[in-house]
């Protein structure tokens, strides 16, 4: 049984040709380290810190734009929520297809008053947030592999997905609604189907999205 991250969505719907080299002929190419230094710490640092770890010493080894962003982190209003997970790994099958990827931090907070509790998935950003955010793959695996999972404990509609945009201290909020979540399914079974039935490589289409991607050289 297939299984997709949304990267692996993503990618295709970008360049089936990207997708190719990837994930079926599983050629990893070199990138520059410091594209994604700066997240990898940001990451790392807001899972030790929410799960209470002492991270002093990893905060002094942050040079001053690192620690800018790891400030704004910690003083944005959804990071200093509830904590429920971080790091985390989650799936669900929709249709014949399983779907799933790794949550930066699942977060909560409780209405006052009704005692209603709602859930949002954390996504931090030290780059661009996704052009279109409602849509992207990651929005919408997330969303449903979530709501999948806390089906039997809350209304799965109390869930928002927030991209935490850490360059410009925005945040992006995007609300679970069952409208959306016919759309999001119908979307990511015809690109899981679309995946699943194209004959690689006779098939495949170089979408000639090349100036940022690592296959470029290799590209024909």
């Amino acid at each position: 049984m297939n299984s997709f991250s949304p990267n692996m969505l993503k990618t295709f719907k970008t360049c089936p040709q990207k997708y190719y080299f990837k994930y079926i002929q599983k050629i990893s190419m070199p990138q520059k380290s410091s594209f994604f230094e700066k997240g990898k710490k940001v990451h790392a640092l807001a899972n030790y810190y929410l799960r209470r770890d002492n991270i002093g010493r990893l905060e002094q080894a942050l040079n001053a734009d690192e620690m800018q962003v790891w400030n704004t982190l910690k003083q944005n209003k959804f990071f200093q929520m509830t904590y429920v997970n971080s790091e985390y790994n989650l799936s669900c099958k929709i249709k014949d297809y399983w779907i799933g990827g790794r949550l930066d931090a699942l977060m909560k907070s409780t209405t006052s008053g009704n005692l209603v509790e709602n859930y949002y998935i954390l996504d931090y950003k030290t780059g661009s947030i996704p052009q279109n955010p409602e849509y992207d793959y990651q929005t919408m695996v997330y969303l449903l592999c979530t709501s999948k999972l806390l089906k039997n404990s809350i209304d799965k509609y109390n869930i928002k997905f927030v991209y935490i945009d850490l360059k410009n201290n925005q945040n992006c909020i995007i609300d679970f609604t069952p409208e959306k979540e016919i759309e999001y399914e119908k979307r990511i079974i015809e690109t899981c189907e679309k995946i699943t039935n194209t004959q690689f490589p006779d098939e495949i289409v170089h979408s000639k999205i090349c100036d940022f991607c690592e296959y470029k050289k290799i590209c024909i």
